[in-house]
């Protein structure tokens, strides 16, 4: 199924400096903070046609399993698709990098398996809305994945989250909030949940503001005459 070249406006999403920082240190982030062996939980067991908002550099592609025919990658950063372009040609499964933002997603409806968001719905600017295109475009029945930090438990810290996020913290690191609450945010979109677990990244160290992390599924829900 051919994708939409619908082109977002030029620039439409624009972080150079962050970018070129999140390329250099996500590598890291992947082999000592244990993301790389989170990523491959996240995709695991994933089949048929799968689209994936805000991919970045491209950091999952090598984490999906062979039984996925198809990766639809969407990411409007200039820089970060290009890394993501070059990172698909060594990935395992065919995978084409398009531009495009997660409010207006340029495929057509009910044209995948499955959804994968992984730390991007933090910086999406419009959530409701990012989350009511996923829903267009999944199948019925086709699973979200998701991997996202969110509001904190404690008080002092979600307290602190609030702070930064009305303040330095998204325009110090490319549009990201760091107190969303990404599970109601989906359950309010629509989606019927189907397990999550909680985590904290790094697992060691010193707590972040973004160290609160969420780990789970939730589908759309099957057509009325369907299973």
């Amino acid at each position: 199924m051919p994708v939409c070249r619908r082109t977002p406006p030029r620039d439409a999403v624009h972080h150079p400096l962050f970018a070129r920082c999140y390329a250099r240190l996500s590598p890291l982030a992947d082999e000592r903070a244990g993301l790389g062996e989170l990523r491959g939980e996240l995709l695991a067991g994933l089949s048929g046609r799968v689209i994936e908002i805000g991919a970045g550099n491209g950091l999952n592609f090598p984490h999906y399993p062979e039984t996925v025919s198809e990766v639809v990658a969407i990411e409007p950063e200039r820089h970060l698709r290009r890394l993501a372009a070059r990172a698909g040609l060594r990935a395992g499964v065919p995978v084409d990098v398009v531009p495009g933002v997660a409010e207006a997603l340029p495929v057509k409806n009910e044209g995948f398996d499955a959804a994968v968001v992984c730390l991007v719905l933090c910086s999406v600017r419009d959530v409701p809305r990012a989350l009511a295109e996923l829903l267009r475009v999944l199948r019925p029945g086709g699973e979200l994945r998701f991997l996202e930090h969110g509001r904190a438990e404690g008080r002092v810290l979600a307290a602190t989250q609030r702070a930064l996020d009305r303040t330095v913290w998204p325009l110090m690191f490319g549009g990201c909030h760091t107190a969303r609450e990404v599970r109601s945010e989906i359950a309010a979109a629509g989606f019927e949940p189907l397990g999550h677990r909680r985590l904290r990244i790094p697992d060691r160290g010193p707590t972040l503001p973004t160290s609160p992390c969420v780990l789970g599924a939730a589908r759309r829900p099957p057509s009325p005459s369907g299973p």
